[in-house]
């Protein structure tokens, strides 16, 4: 595999990814878990909590899958009861990261569109709850792929490798998991954020127009309008984080409804031919790469986030200077 331009194109792209998503999103932990950026607690319950999922996301999904795969085919990972729960953390932590990006589109929601119910939602127990519900019916979700899947070959009593059972595809019961599977991961998510972020654009649109009409009445329509400001800032974090993941996962959620419409099984090779694989692979390097995407996105959107940044960078270079003194 390592000889093809594909084989290699992979070998290169994932360990490039895990050198890139591990450290950014350990720094953005550190960083939005110390509370110094300006971010409201509930905000930045979300935030941290994403970027532990993407973490996991880097660590399990290229590092443990892709990468080990690429590199060490014949380890212990490639055993099928290990290979099996790869497979379950996989499809967890994936659908933890894209319901939590999901959850703070809605929370985002609430904060600028639904005034009222601001104060009540957007707070850091709301947060909590919500995070922790979304990471258990993950768990819940994903622990039945455990069960999919059979050896592909058995040398000295050690099953090796996992390969879909036919059961999966003849059975209606499976066929009824398939469909709520792909359903709440990653259909539903997807149309939420693009939604949510539809009405909040109508939102601002309508809200921006009237209050220009009330600073011109006014005679303030020069003046700096911190109310504006400081919505513009939100605004911007939040279309930044949606707009990358509908961006990322557009491929990939086309790759889906692909697969339903012609009914291409992936048990069989006769029907999944070159250009569906580069369609599949092309969906889940791009899905990948949102997991190391929104550390960049915090530091080109928040001022204090790149202070902080800034700041951790300086430290232990000051440190060493003051040592040599």
């Amino acid at each position: 595999m390592h000889g093809s331009p594909k084989g290699l194109l992979f070998a290169i792209y994932y360990p490039i990814l895990a050198a890139i998503g591990v450290p950014a999103n350990l720094t953005v932990i550190v960083i939005l878990s110390r509370g110094r950026c300006g971010l409201s607690r509930c905000t930045t319950y979300y935030l941290v909590s994403m970027a532990v999922t993407d973490l996991l996301v880097i660590i399990i999904a290229v590092i443990l899958n892709r990468i080990a795969g690429i590199y060490f085919p014949l380890s212990f990972l490639s055993i099928t009861p290990v290979c099996s729960v790869r497979s379950v953390l996989n499809y967890t932590a994936v659908s933890c990261s894209v319901w939590l990006t999901a959850a703070f589109s809605f929370d985002r929601f609430m904060a600028i569109c639904c005034q009222k119910l601001k104060l009540k939602y957007c707070t850091e127990k709301t947060a909590a709850v919500i995070v922790a519900t979304v990471c258990t019916l993950s768990c819940l979700k994903n622990v039945f792929m455990y069960f999919i899947y059979e050896p592909n070959y058995i040398v000295n009593n050690i099953p090796w490798f996992c390969s879909i059972k036919l059961i999966y595809y003849t059975s209606s019961g499976w066929a009824a998991y398939d469909w709520i599977f792909i359903i709440l991961t990653p259909c539903l998510p997807f149309i939420l954020i693009l939604l949510l972020n539809a009405l909040t654009i109508r939102h601002i649109l309508s809200a921006s127009r009237v209050r220009r009409r009330l600073l011109a009445h006014s005679n303030r329509d020069k003046q700096s309008d911190p109310e504006m400001e400081k919505r513009r800032k939100s605004i911007v974090l939040l279309f930044a984080i949606s707009g990358s993941f509908i961006l990322l996962y557009l491929l990939f959620f086309i790759r889906v409804l692909y697969v339903r419409i012609e009914g291409i099984s992936y048990f069989s090779g006769s029907n999944f031919n070159e250009s569906n694989f580069i369609l599949e692979e092309s969906g889940i390097m791009l899905q990948l790469l949102g997991s190391c995407i929104n550390p960049f996105i915090y530091a080109g959107t928040q001022s204090k986030f790149r202070e902080e940044l800034k700041n951790g960078v300086k430290y232990p270079t000051n440190r060493i200077v003051k040592l040599f003194k």
